[in-house]
């Protein structure tokens, strides 16, 4: 193999790539980038087994073929080198990565030990547009469970009803205490046509997709394919694809959790309760992350309490109907909520302190977030 590029092509999508490098695994060669030179690009691409992703820099190939080398060890390499034209050779000693004030050897391992990503893509089953990613699955994913013992809590189920208008799917994540949903999401070009169909993607392959996204120099659509015989989903967005397994288990039926009705709706200004909140956690997290909202007619009191701390109490404006009152929650699951969304107005729906509480925003009818409550002792 022999190949040459600028190294500032590189640096740029290989910290990328490197999110997919195995920590730490008993297979060596997860530790390393297989690097393709093919067809004017040089491809490099990582895999613990759970993700894999693959990124593209265009190059002068001089000789085709392939190598794989220790992640870490070029990655840190090339985030101080001089930006400058590097070559990459294959020679018996290893691989060679020269330029004009760099020299470099990387011992290698076999290409045929590095495992195969994806085999055939299948057909693409919608185009997202840019526009949709940040925004919706950034309203959703930060509710996926971190515990890996309840694998169907810890990814996004996306579901398409019997809809198929270019929004018929919702996004749904939850972790048993709290739970978004996004619906008419993901509007795109569908290609494939689907009945009422669902997968589980990880949340983690979600959050790669995110940043991704946001890292993309150019714009472009991302499409979206998945291929039955691997049980894999594949997102690829110009020269750079993700590949996640999906989760094979099934997703609670979240509609049942979700209240139909209310005896108390307030509205008020996003940012105001935020900082409010924000308040409270310096308090709550000295004991036990909780935090109170009495809902008031034209008011919620933000309340804080650790005994041997302190405690806080905050005003924030509030247009309120039906019945005044109060409900307790976790503290980092309101900034987690205030963190994710965007819009100025949010309402607050709820039934009584015991039952969950449901978060929309004013404007938009596609959204909820719901988080159960505290019981908190009432005070004498």
């Amino acid at each position: 193999m022999k190949a040459s590029f600028l190294l500032q092509n590189l640096s740029r999508r290989i910290s990328f790539v490197n999110h997919a490098v195995s920590a730490k695994s008993q297979l060596p060669i997860l530790l390393n980038f297989l690097i393709e030179a093919k067809k004017g690009r040089l491809i490099i691409s990582a895999t613990d087994l759970e993700i894999g992703i693959v990124a593209e820099v265009p190059a002068k190939i001089e000789e085709e073929g392939s190598v794989t080398i220790p992640a870490k060890a070029i990655t840190e390499l090339i985030s101080v080198a001089p930006i400058e034209k590097i070559t990459l050779q294959t020679k018996p000693e290893g691989l060679f990565l020269t330029g004009e004030r760099v020299k470099t050897t990387f011992q290698t391992m076999p290409t045929d030990e590095f495992p195969k990503l994806y085999g055939d893509k299948g057909s693409e089953l919608i185009r997202l547009k840019r526009n949709t990613i940040d925004k919706e699955f950034s309203r959703v994913v930060f509710a996926a469970s971190q515990d890996a013992e309840r694998p169907a809590l810890s990814g996004v189920l996306i579901k398409e009803g019997e809809s198929m208008s270019k929004e018929g799917f919702s996004l749904v994540a939850t972790d048993g205490y709290r739970l978004s949903l996004q619906r008419e999401a993901l509007g795109g070009t569908k290609k494939k046509k689907t009945t009422d169909a669902s997968m589980i993607v990880p949340s983690r392959v979600i959050r790669e997709l995110i940043l991704m996204n946001k890292e993309a120099s150019e714009g472009g659509d991302i499409g979206v394919y998945v291929p039955q015989e691997t049980n894999q989903v594949i997102f690829s967005q110009n020269d750079v694809t993700i590949v996640g397994r999906l989760i094979e288990a099934e997703f609670p039926n979240f509609e049942k959790i979700i209240p139909q009705d209310y005896s108390t709706k307030t509205i008020f200004e996003k940012e105001a309760l935020q900082r409010a909140v924000k308040a409270s956690y310096v308090f709550a997290r000295q004991t036990a992350n909780i935090v109170k909202l009495s809902i008031m007619k034209d008011k919620i009191v933000v309340s804080a309490n650790a005994p041997s701390f302190g405690s806080s109490v905050m005003e924030v404006d509030a247009k309120t109907t039906g019945e005044e009152n109060e409900i307790a929650f976790s503290v980092r699951y309101l900034l987690d909520f205030f963190s994710n969304i965007d819009g100025e107005e949010v309402s607050f729906e709820m039934t009584g302190p015991l039952n969950p509480g449901v978060f929309k925003i004013v404007g938009d009818d596609t959204y909820l977030h719901l988080i159960m409550p505290i019981r908190i002792q009432q005070e004498a």
